[in-house]
């Protein structure tokens, strides 16, 4: 279904909670949206592949990085992964790399910005548990709506 964030503003205004516009577009989806699954981790992309290697079934995995900007959380195999297993997108509170190979794949991704550098394999973070930044709170199970306008979340699915 088409959405703009604007439209959903305009209709859900009072149920809505807009992040501020700190994520830029990197996927081949112009808009995405779905139920949020999380993983908070710092510049350890273990938990995200683990996270994308599980059926995705049209969810939007938000990874809080702590806005670490000094490695990437996710590549171009990581987006084709979550594509193969049904994740509508990603939203990264950090860094991706692989960029141009991203904007190819057909999958929603924003991050802060790129990072040609990978991260650590720890297996260190959490996952499931809310996480916040960009002045709002990703909790797993609500609704992430996101286009070129930006980020909408909602305790409830709107479309």
């Amino acid at each position: 279904m088409n959405f703009t964030t604007p439209d959903l503003y305009d209709a859900h205004e009072k149920d809505v909670r807009v992040a501020e516009p700190l994520l830029r577009d990197y996927g081949g989806a112009a808009s995405f949206h779905g139920p949020i699954a999380t993983v908070r981790v710092y510049e350890d992309n273990s938990l995200v592949r683990a996270a994308l290697e599980e059926p995705g079934a049209g969810r939007v995995l938000v990874v809080d990085g702590g806005g670490s900007l000094r490695c990437a959380l996710v590549g171009d195999q990581l987006a084709v992964l979550a594509r193969r297993n049904g994740w509508a997108g990603l939203i990264v509170h950090g860094c991706i790399r692989d960029s141009a190979a991203i904007g190819a794949i057909n999958i929603g991704v924003k991050a802060l910005n790129t990072n040609p550098r990978k991260s650590v394999k720890r297996g260190a973070g959490e996952r499931n548990v809310p996480v916040t930044f960009a002045g709002v709170t990703f909790t797993p199970g609500e609704h992430v709506y996101a286009d070129a306008d930006g980020v909408l979340l909602c305790a409830r699915k709107l479309l």
